[in-house]
C-alpha cells in the first residue's frame, strides 16, 4: 500500500505560546483522531516536533566533502512552521486527503500531503 507523509504546518506565532485551554483541546482531537485512524491501519508513524527556536540548519559548503556548515535556526522563516507529520498507509491520494482532512493541525494551519518513495533492494 503506497504511503503518504502528512507534514502537519500551524503559525508560527502560536508554536511556543499556547492558552492552556487550547493545548488541552487540541491534545484531546489529536487523541480522538488517533483512536479512529489507528485502528483503520492507516498511521505508520508520526510524531511532534519541538519549536523551530531548537532547530540546525546543515549545509555542505562546495558539495559532498566540502565544509559542513551549521546555522541555528530553521531554513526558511515563514509565517507557518513544520509542528509535526504523520506516515501515513493509504491506498490512494484521495484517501490520504481524507485522513489528513482530518487531523487536528489541518484546523488551524495545513497539512502538506507527499507520495513516499519507494526504494526496493
Amino acid at each position: 500500500m503506497p504511503q503518504y507523509l502528512a507534514l502537519i504546518y500551524g503559525p508560527a506565532d502560536q508554536q511556543a505560546i499556547r492558552p492552556e485551554d487550547f493545548e488541552g483541546q487540541m491534545m484531546a482531537d489529536y487523541a480522538e483522531f488517533h483512536e479512529v485512524a489507528g485502528p483503520a491501519g492507516v498511521i505508520d508513524g508520526g510524531n511532534a516536533l519541538y519549536s523551530t527556536d531548537t532547530a540546525t540548519t546543515v549545509s555542505v559548503l562546495g558539495g559532498k566533502g566540502g565544509e559542513v556548515v551549521t546555522t541555528d535556526g530553521p531554513f526558511a522563516e515563514t509565517k507557518e512552521v513544520l509542528g509535526g507529520y504523520y506516515l501515513l498507509n493509504c491506498k490512494d491520494l484521495d484517501e490520504a486527503i481524507t485522513w489528513a482532512s482530518r487531523i487536528p493541525g489541518a484546523w488551524l494551519g495545513k497539512v502538506e500531503i507527499r507520495p513516499v518513495v519507494e526504494f526496493s533492494g
